[in-house]
């Protein structure tokens, strides 16, 4: 599975609107408004690298109101909910 990050600089006041719509596309895992120097982070998690080409340059950035776009690929995760749950397998 390939994770990315999608940060994105959006129009003034559209903010909820690209959200929404973002949320709603196949692949993108979530989305969130942030602080800082980008508007919206969006999680993309798909099966392979052509799916995930797909979703940022044929669908995402068709989205109106989207100005900018930074993507980061994501090589390994050290969540501590997935080590928490790694190691309590079988643990009520």
């Amino acid at each position: 599975m390939i994770t990315a990050m999608v940060m994105l600089n959006i129009e003034r006041g559209k903010i909820n609107e690209v959200a929404e719509k973002l949320s709603d596309m196949n692949g993108i895992a979530e989305v969130y408004s942030v602080s800082g120097r980008f508007d919206l982070i969006s999680i993309i998690r798909v099966e392979n690298n052509d799916r995930l080409a797909d979703i940022v340059t044929n669908h995402m950035l068709k989205v109106e109101g989207i100005l900018k776009s930074e993507t980061m690929l994501a090589f390994k995760c050290y969540s501590r909910h997935d080590l928490e749950r790694m190691f309590s397998i079988g643990i009520d």
